[in-house]
């Protein structure tokens, strides 16, 4: 067994935790990579292209999801190490700092995934000392997102959709989060999950799961773009495609072009419901491998 010391914190780096913390990472990374690559996602990067993303590619979008491995491996660490919740949460605050920090690095400045990092950070974190039962994962993400970050610097400038939200009066991100992901348990987890009952391959139970979330979601990434017109039209294309029988079907293809054009020209790209998708995928693999991720664990 070997020990190290972070910000004052005695880290007990067993083998385990070691594999474990890597294996959340590996997760983590990988649920981001299979978010990008899925097609065709509604005004989103993918695989045809930009989405409404002039400055971003398929290409940037798997950069940068790879430079975050290290820092969601880090999380999961400090949660394994660190049993107090608040000095845990400083702590996941200063590691997505720095995740954020090399993701600008790596992207020229361009916001690929900083409320992927929120969102995934808060889970690997939780993954890493809860059980892997959905609804216990869920709840101590929520704790963890409930409490304030007091190590944060002061920053006088909002992000654009923290800048939304508050215009509009609407929950983002954080609220999603402390909130314990509603519309990844309500309606991404449960629309992948039926949809592959119903014999869709995987990539269509992935596009019903990301329209599921679409069609509730207040995605402030769209508000900041395209404000409450947008979103209803987010929202209201996504139940359509829904109602004409999902991604897998004739009527639900057309649909999803119609409402890919139709946002492609409102310049709105749901970029918070990408996030959520990851987020999904990433608890579904989790239960996924829940028998060998946490057998030396519990």
């Amino acid at each position: 067994m070997s020990h190290t010391h972070t910000a004052g914190v005695l880290v007990n780096r067993t083998p385990e935790s070691l594999n474990r913390a890597d294996r959340l990472a590996e997760i983590a990374c990988w649920a981001l990579e299979q978010e990008a690559t899925l097609s065709p996602k509604p005004a989103l990067v993918d695989s045809r292209g930009s989405g409404a993303h002039g400055d971003m590619n398929l290409a940037l979008m798997l950069a940068s999801a790879r430079c975050l491995k290290p820092y969601f491996g880090q999380m999961a660490s400090a949660a394994v190490a660190q049993s107090a919740p608040p000095l845990l949460r400083q702590q996941l605050g200063r590691i997505g700092r720095e995740a954020e920090a090399r993701m600008l690095s790596v992207t020229g400045g361009i916001n690929t995934h900083r409320g992927a990092i929120w969102a995934l950070g808060l889970l690997v974190a939780a993954a890493a000392c809860a059980t892997h039962k959905t609804a216990t994962l869920l709840e101590r993400a929520a704790q963890l997102a409930r409490l304030p970050d007091t190590a944060c610097p002061a920053s006088p400038h909002r992000s654009k959709g923290q800048q939304a939200s508050l215009d509009y009066r609407l929950p983002g991100a954080r609220e999603q989060a402390q909130q314990g992901f509603p519309h990844l348990r309500q309606r991404g987890l449960p629309a992948l999950h039926s949809s592959r009952a119903n014999g869709d391959s995987e990539v269509t139970a992935r596009l019903n799961a990301l329209l599921a979330i679409m069609s509730a979601l207040t995605d402030t990434c769209v508000l900041s773009r395209a404000g409450l017109a947008g979103l209803h039209a987010m929202q209201q294309g996504a139940a359509a495609v829904l109602a004409a029988g999902g991604a897998g079907t004739l009527g639900g293809r057309r649909a999803l072009a119609q409402l890919d054009q139709q946002l492609l020209a409102l310049n709105a790209s749901p970029g918070g419901a990408a996030d959520l998708l990851a987020a999904t995928l990433f608890v579904d693999r989790l239960t996924g491998e829940q028998a060998t991720l946490w057998s030396d664990a519990y």
